[in-house]
Order: structure tokens, then sequence, then C-alpha cells
């Protein structure tokens, strides 16, 4: 193991102040730091599970040299994480003598608090939003309030709010704007290269100072919870009161982060969250662009990681199907040591994974379809914009110039105990023409695949049909055919 520099505490600015922590426990969510231990109360407690927002807040990091703000949960993040980092509550928003941020003023003009339970995450998404985007679009506007929930006024006079924040102030003159380069140099002046170690025993967490760092560290303690965005731990800790300690963070080790399209394969490191990718992903592969906009509201997608929801091997997570279907691999580390494995390869059963003690997920390679190919995933919930999936179904597909199936990848979640292909069905397909007649009859051996379960989201059967249809849509959809069928239909008992 190499020797490197160690420090016991960590350091990040709240609002304008700098901080330093020696004393934190690995699972202290963010929000019991402000609201216990800052009395910064304007940051409230709903769901404590990232969904319905009142806890938003923003936290500046740097990404390839330039300060980046993005809202989060602080219900689920943790404090351990911060380190490097700029948070910003709705308190900085004051202005001189108490006088209101031009967000604050939109919302109470435009009438868009009532109760004020939820005010300060929503003021927080759209100050998020209005810093980068100051005459927004009302699409992007509902994007960035996805994570965020009322239920009192509706959302018609807060999009109204939303709308006219301009009116109140200009972002030029924000102080986020005009204190922009010297915070980045105080956040530069953390950047010291070093591990950080805090605390001993149930209450010990690392942060390494490198990926070479991150290897060194789960060698020694190969069974530490690596932490990347939290958007699955922190329910580990807040609604399971599970231990998460020794904990290893790697939510900002820079070599994480790297993302690149070269010779058609998109590399993604392992720390590259939901919202950096997603610019480059639903450019190159379109498909997906929709899919990660149903992960969650905008808070996950700017915490949770695409290298996360592979990692924890979650039979429900949202891209490993897809990514199964275009052929993507796992580059997994351990030491030194690198292999590549096909991604459908690493799901082995419920909760178990093809990685050895101290091996972790480094990056995932994804080929980008080639001209001709089609690709598609559908994600099926109880509401549209619900992120708990029922079942989702990736399909790819090759044809041959004379129509017949020359190749074909089907992966479904939230059918099996893993994200698994339809092998079955899809040797059903291959060398068979692309018609009705060959994708009915393949769907009949459906049941080889899969055996599906019930639980609170769906029945087995439910899930069965479901997975039928979207198959019979991915033909109907690459074909451009106006539905020839009737699609099966499920009614309950």
């Amino acid at each position: 193991m190499a020797t490197v520099k160690t420090r016991n505490h960590i350091r990040f600015i709240l609002n304008g102040e700098d901080m330093t922590l020696s004393q934190v426990a690995p699972d202290e969510t963010l929000l019991d730091y402000l609201r216990l231990r800052r009395t910064l109360r304007g940051t409230k407690e709903g769901c404590a599970e990232g969904d319905c927002g009142a806890c938003t807040v923003l936290v500046g990091r740097l990404s390839a040299g330039k300060l980046v703000y993005e809202s989060v949960n602080a219900c689920i993040r943790f404090v351990a994480s911060l380190d490097g980092c700029h948070v910003v509550t709705v308190e900085h928003l004051a202005g001189e003598a108490g006088t209101l941020h031009p967000v604050q003023q939109a919302m109470v003009d435009f009438h868009g608090s009532q109760c004020g339970f939820c005010t300060p995450g929503f003021v927080m998404s759209l100050y998020g939003l209005w810093m980068g985007s100051p005459e927004p679009s009302d699409e992007a506007i509902e994007k960035s309030l996805q994570g965020n929930l009322c239920r009192c006024t509706g959302y018609e006079a807060i999009m109204r709010a939303a709308r006219a924040i301009s009116d109140y102030g200009k972002v030029a003159k924000d102080p986020l704007l005009v204190e922009r380069k010297a915070i980045t140099a105080r956040l530069e002046a953390f950047k010291d290269g070093t591990r950080v170690e805090v605390g001993e025993g149930k209450d010990r967490f690392v942060i390494p100072a490198s990926v070479d760092d991150l290897a060194d560290v789960l060698d020694a303690e190969p069974t530490a919870t690596v932490v990347a965005g939290s958007t699955d731990v922190g329910l580990w800790v807040t609604k399971h009161m599970r231990a998460i300690a020794p904990a290893v963070f790697i939510a900002n080790i820079d070599g994480l982060h790297s993302l690149d399209d070269d010779k058609g394969v998109i590399s993604i490191g392992a720390g590259v969250t939901y919202t950096e990718a997603f610019e480059m992903l639903s450019k190159r592969i379109p498909a997906l662009g929709p899919l990660i906009d149903r992960i969650g509201g905008q808070q996950v997608r700017n915490m949770g990681t695409i290298g996360g929801n592979i990692a924890n091997g979650s039979p429900i997570g949202d891209t490993p199907p897809p990514l199964i279907a275009l052929g993507a691999t796992l580059t997994l580390r351990k030491g030194k040591t690198r292999r590549t494995i096909p991604l459908q390869d690493f799901f082995i059963a419920y909760g178990k994974q093809d990685r050895a003690p101290g091996e972790f997920v480094e990056a995932v390679h994804v080929p980008v379809p080639a001209k001709g190919d089609h690709f598609a995933v559908y994600k099926i919930t109880k509401r549209r914009d619900e992120d708990i999936t029922a079942t989702l179904g990736a399909f790819w597909l090759q044809l041959a110039k004379d129509g017949t199936v020359a190749d074909v990848r089907i992966a479904y979640g939230g059918m099996a105990a893993t994200p698994k292909r339809a092998s079955v069905v899809e040797k059903a397909l291959v060398g068979k023409p692309w018609t009705e007649e060959t994708v009915e009859a393949a769907m009949a051996k459906f049941a080889e695949d899969f055996t599906p379960l019930t639980d609170m989201r769906a029945t087995a059967e439910y899930r069965a049909l479901v997975a039928k249809n979207l198959l019979l849509r991915f033909h109907v959809e690459t074909t451009g055919t106006k539905a020839p069928f009737t699609v099966s239909r499920y009614e309950a008992a």
C-alpha cells in the first residue's frame, strides 16, 4: 500500500463560513447537521428518503475546474461527503436588512406558498435553476421541480413565480455569481491531495485521496461500505437504521468522474452522476434521455451515480437493463489489477454480484448503437412520476437486409432477482422474420426465462403480461405499423 498524507477532519464552506469538522459520524446527515447542530431550520424534514424536496439545499463543487451548484436532498446526503464543497441553505439568500431574494419575492407575490413547509425546498430548487437559466422554459422549470412536492397551492402558482424571477433581480448581481471566483479559490485551497480518516470503529469513515488510494483503502478494509451518491445508502440509514461504518466516500474523487466517447463506446466513471451523464447519453443514445429524466427528481439525479446503480445490484435498478441490452461491459478493480466483464455477468443472484472482497466498480463502457440498429427502453410504474420501477424492459435489435432478425438483446428489470436477459425469447427471434407472428410465438417462451414475483408494486401476472406487451410495443415502433393486433390486457380478479 502506498503511503499517503492523511488528515482527521473534513473541510467545507457552509453559506459564507469555513467549517472544519473532526467530530462527525459517517451516518450523520446534512439535514440533521443543519437543523440540530447549526440551528438552520429553514431546511425541513418531510419524507427522509429524498422524495419530497422539503430538505433541498444547494451544494457547490468543483467539476473540471469550474464551480457547479446543484440541488440535493439534505435528508440523505451525508456530512462526510461534503469535504471540499460549498453548502448553501435558504438562510443564505437573505439580503441586506432581511430583504427577500428574487426567488422568494416571486413566490410571495404569485401566492406560491401557503403553509410554507415545502417552500424553502422549492426556493432552493428554483434558485439553482435560475442561476443557470435566468429565463427558463416551462419544461426546464418542471424538470427542476420534479423532486419537490406541494400539497397546498398546487404547482400553477409556483410555475408563475418561476417564470417571473428575473423581473425581481438580475442573475449577474446574485451573490453566488459575484462571489464565484472567491468561492472557487477557497475550495481549490481545500484540495490538498490528502486522504481523510475520521473516527474509530462504528464512527469511522475514509475519503480516499485518489482512485489509486481508493484501491488501497478497500484492500485494507474490503468490507467497508462504499458511498457514492447515497441515494440508496441514505435510506439504509434513515429508513432501516443500518450501520454503514466503516464507510468510504467516493463522490468527490476526480478520477471517477471521467466521461469519454471513443470509437463508438461511451465510458462512464463510477462517480459520474445521472446529471453529468445526461447530455452525452441523451445525444448519443436518445432513448436513454427520457429514462434518466424519470430517475427520481432533479436532486436525486444530481447525487445518484450510474456506477452506484449498478454496484448495488438492485433487481429494479433503472440503468442495468438498458445497458445490458446495449452490450455494456464493466471494469472492476482490486488493488492494481483490473478486469472487464460483460455487465450481464456481474449479477449472479439477489444481493450477490461477481465482485471479490475489496474489488470495486471503476467504470462502465456502453456501445453506441450503430446506424440502422433499433433500441428502446420502457419504464412502467404505478404513476408517471414515480421512480420505483415495477417493470422495465430494454430492447436492442439488428435486422438483416431480408428483414429477418440478425441479432437481438432483451433485458428486463423487476422480473427476477437480478436484471436479466430474456435469452430463450431472443433465441426464438434470431433468424426469423421480424413480424407480428414471430413476436407472438417468441412471447410464448417468456415463462422459460422468467418467473416474476408478486410484491407491493405489482403481481407476477401483471409483470409477465406487461413484459410481453412491451415487446409488442417495440415491434410496432420499429416497424412503423399501427398495432395490427390487440394488446393483451390484465384485469385483477
